[in-house]
């Protein structure tokens, strides 16, 4: 008997066992699981990476200069958010159906970048000049974070011309490039000793103006053609990539002007605080991030509605297990994460955090949900939902920081999702209920 199990579990234990089985042959060779696997562990290393550099800039800043970098880092992603104009979802779906469409999307790219985003640019100094209040943040690290926007904006549509074109390694290469030549350049300027929060924001600026300039010419490879820019070609990926964008900046908005009203009503040194834990939740709401990023092209290739519906469903239910399981360790280890990474001056950063976990959930679980509604054709409603809960968020945080500080600000961002994620799953209801 115990030869015989021996023998079995031999087998079982064979290489040539598991390569006879024809699916795992047809895993193994599909390319699409190749992609897929590189974007993951891709992703998990931009996790480490990150979680190094918000550590490094922690430590060598305090909690004030972190908190100025933070607000810094933030100008310069609203003002991407702000100027992409849809066209991060329109470059991908245009090259993906035909690649000779590439040079004039990269003049149309380079044109929005640095001709839409400096005229932004533009506007925004003089705003903050004329009334220097509003501004943030000031002197030359306004200027590096508002420098930041068309290098930041360039890069991103230029990656996403990358994804449809079919480069996804090249893609993870720079995106990966980026990360750690971020903190290579951190290392030098500390090896300098010129520890100001403007040198170290200009180092993540150089990394990123190297990135921008690797992927171009990257994509001038895949033509011969010069990158002239096509007006009616932008008027083409405007109108499809019009609600995308939109829905996008008020999620993006829910995501971040909270950083921003903290920094206004409680100074640098909370903000400080607030960034160390909305960092912390960030890396755990990667995964859903993930699961939804490979789950929309797979649904919009599905023609049955039902399916589309209950794969989504099922999906999303093995997600949020997984989600409350890294909740509940992140939770547990809360504190002690602060301490052992940030330094005991950072722990104001852990009870925020932990505010903030509910949010991260609901935010997770709708993230995957919504990929139903997009591979229907991204229904006007959802612009709807990120718009109301943008301004509900906006509203609670004016109300309820003044008076509980980071904390209120946590609760109310978890508020904000759980409406979110209430009002996705009444629009997918009544969606699939239409379309059948």
């Amino acid at each position: 008997m115990t030869s015989k199990f021996q023998l079995l579990l031999g087998t079982l234990n064979h290489p040539k066992w598991i390569a006879d089985l024809p699916f795992y042959k047809k895993i193994m060779k599909s390319n699409f699981v190749h992609k897929v696997a590189e974007t993951i562990i891709t992703r998990i290393m931009l996790i480490g990476i990150g979680l190094v550099t918000s550590i490094i800039v922690a430590r060598i800043l305090g909690p004030e200069g972190r908190g100025l970098y933070a607000v810094a880092v933030a100008i310069g992603a609203i003002g991407v958010q702000f100027g992409n104009l849809g066209l991060h979802a329109s470059n991908t779906y245009s090259v993906a159906r035909d690649k000779k469409l590439l040079p004039a999307l990269l003049g149309n790219t380079i044109v929005v970048s640095f001709a839409f985003g400096g005229l932004g640019i533009a506007l925004t100094w003089t705003t903050f000049f004329l009334w220097p209040q509003l501004a943030p943040v000031h002197g030359l690290l306004l200027i590096l974070s508002l420098v930041w926007v068309p290098f930041g904006l360039g890069y991103m549509l230029l990656q996403n011309l990358l994804l449809g074109i079919q480069e996804v390694r090249y893609y993870n290469k720079i995106e990966l490039t980026t990360k750690i030549l971020g903190v290579g350049f951190i290392g030098l300027v500390i090896f300098i000793k010129n520890l100001t929060v403007e040198m170290v924001f200009l180092a993540s600026l150089v990394a990123l103006v190297i990135s921008f300039i690797w992927a171009l010419r990257r994509l001038l490879a895949w033509t011969n053609n010069r990158p002239l820019p096509s007006f009616t070609l932008f008027k083409d990926n405007i109108r499809y990539g019009l609600k995308a964008y939109i829905a996008a900046f008020f999620a993006f908005l829910v995501l971040r002007f909270d950083l921003l009203i903290v920094k206004y009503m409680l100074g640098a040194e909370q903000t400080g605080y607030y960034s160390v834990a909305v960092s912390m939740a960030e890396m755990i709401y990667l995964l859903p991030v993930v699961v939804g990023t490979i789950l929309f092209p797979n649904l919009s290739g599905l023609p049955n509605i039902r399916e589309k519906w209950f794969r989504t469903w099922r999906v999303t239910l093995h997600m949020t297990v997984v989600m409350l399981l890294l909740l509940a360790v992140a939770g547990f280890l809360a504190e002690p994460l602060v301490q052992v990474l940030f330094g005991k001056k950072f722990l104001p950063s852990a009870v925020a955090f932990l505010w903030l976990l509910p949010g991260i959930f609901f935010l997770g679980a709708e993230t995957v949900l919504v990929q139903f509604l997009n591979s229907l054709g991204f229904p006007i409603t959802v612009v709807g939902v990120w718009a109301l809960t943008c301004f509900l968020n906006v509203g609670l945080n004016l109300l309820v920081i003044p008076v509980y500080g980071i904390v209120g600000a946590s609760a109310v961002s978890s508020f904000s999702y759980f409406v979110a994620f209430l009002f996705i799953i009444w629009i997918s209801y009544k969606a699939r209920i239409k379309y059948e």
